[in-house]
């Protein structure tokens, strides 16, 4: 099988209206600006300071470095499309794009497991935390957040190269997704659907119902600890709910309804590829004093030694 006729594919992109395209290319490149910026910034802390030796930091400089690598599979081809009339992709590197935005994302999936894992142990398990949270685990649950999105992408390639594609080619999306090219395939592809969102989207709604069951959890635990504690536990725990919230609501909504819904599908995946990412390095830095404190100790280091 594989593609018999088509070798390149067409983007309709987010809209057709011209008149929006150069407020968002401006709109979209400054977002994308932000998230290099903010999650450099956040892996270049923790790596430069102590805090690279804690468990939940080690978690977050990974998440920070998906954030950016899941955002350039994405991003610059939407930035630049805004400003072409023809926006083509060649085969090969549509499914390149579909492969590491899903390995990205799903990475970054796991990797907010791991965490929330690391506050269980933390919060509910204080006296053991440094067995079960010890360097080797953090690298067995990196390796293995790793290891399981490249499974989950390799099998969304493997059905996608199988499929004849030998009519229309333009994909009603902004990168190449796996519905949106699944309409495209010139054969029946509703049990491929089915297949997709059983796997996917279970997938997307059983991490985040575990996300959630493990938090409540762990504010259940806090509540017989000490105010202080309390207090600084929650506002970690306060920023990982915001972030398992932003990424997976839009993610769940893709991938659990049937694929009639794509036109939706552009505006949720615009919130799991560019504003979760953007967001993230704020709800992380301004909740956290250690964070801060790590920011000030490196990045102002260099300017008082200048002044002196």
């Amino acid at each position: 099988m594989g593609h018999e006729n088509i070798t390149e594919f067409i983007l309709l992109g987010l809209f057709s209206d011209e008149d929006a395209k150069v407020a968002c290319f401006v709109v979209f490149s400054l977002c994308y600006i932000a998230i290099l910026f903010g999650n450099l910034l956040i892996l270049f802390t923790i790596r430069g300071s102590r805090l690279r030796e804690q468990p939940m930091y080690f978690f977050l400089s990974y998440l920070s470095f998906m954030d950016v690598c899941f955002t350039s599979t994405v991003a610059p081809k939407l930035i630049t499309d805004l400003l072409v009339r023809q926006k083509t992709i060649s085969y090969n590197s549509c499914i390149t794009q579909m492969f590491f935005a899903h390995f990205f994302g799903a990475t970054e999936m796991f990797i907010l497991v791991s965490m929330a894992y690391d506050r269980y142990a933390a919060i509910c398990r204080p006296l053991h935390y440094m067995v079960i949270m010890s360097r080797q685990v953090c690298y067995v649950l990196l390796m293995a957040s790793i290891f399981g999105a490249f499974i989950h992408s390799i099998l969304h390639v493997l059905i996608i190269i199988e499929l004849p594609f030998c009519g229309p080619n333009q994909i009603d999306h902004y990168f190449c997704d796996i519905f949106p090219l699944l309409k495209l395939a010139c054969m029946d592809t509703s049990l491929l659907v089915i297949v997709i969102i059983t796997t996917t989207g279970v997938l997307s709604i059983l991490t985040f119902v575990a996300l959630v069951i493990s938090y409540i959890i762990i504010l259940s635990t806090l509540r017989t600890r000490s105010s202080q504690g309390c207090r600084k536990a929650l506002s970690t725990c306060g920023s990982h709910i915001t972030v398992v919230f932003m990424f997976f609501l839009p993610l769940i909504f893709t991938y659990v309804p049937t694929a009639d819904s794509i036109s939706n599908d552009k505006v949720f995946a615009l919130f799991y590829t560019m504003i979760a990412p953007m967001f993230n390095p704020f709800i992380y830095t301004l909740r956290n004093i250690d964070m801060k404190n790590a920011m000030r100790k490196m990045w102002c280091r260099d300017t008082r030694s200048e002044g002196k």
